[in-house]
């Protein structure tokens, strides 16, 4: 019984993780001007370390705030 516990707690936890997580990249978008997709679609290689800097940053606070 316990395991399922621990399973049922993972799920919710994965799931308020993402939901957290989409928050910050939709709330990124609305703050920052610059079509980040686009940009990288057209090859922009400073957007796409941007937005991979963006995704470090947020899984680093998302997994401090679960972890604590």
């Amino acid at each position: 019984m316990e395991t399922l516990r621990t399973f049922g707690e993972i799920i919710i936890w994965t799931i308020f993780a993402t939901v957290l997580f989409y928050a910050g990249i939709r709330l990124f978008d609305r703050i920052d001007p610059i079509n980040y997709r686009a940009e990288i679609q057209n090859g922009n290689i400073a957007a796409s370390i941007q937005l991979a800097a963006l995704t470090l940053a947020l899984a680093a606070i998302i997994i401090t705030v679960i972890a604590t």
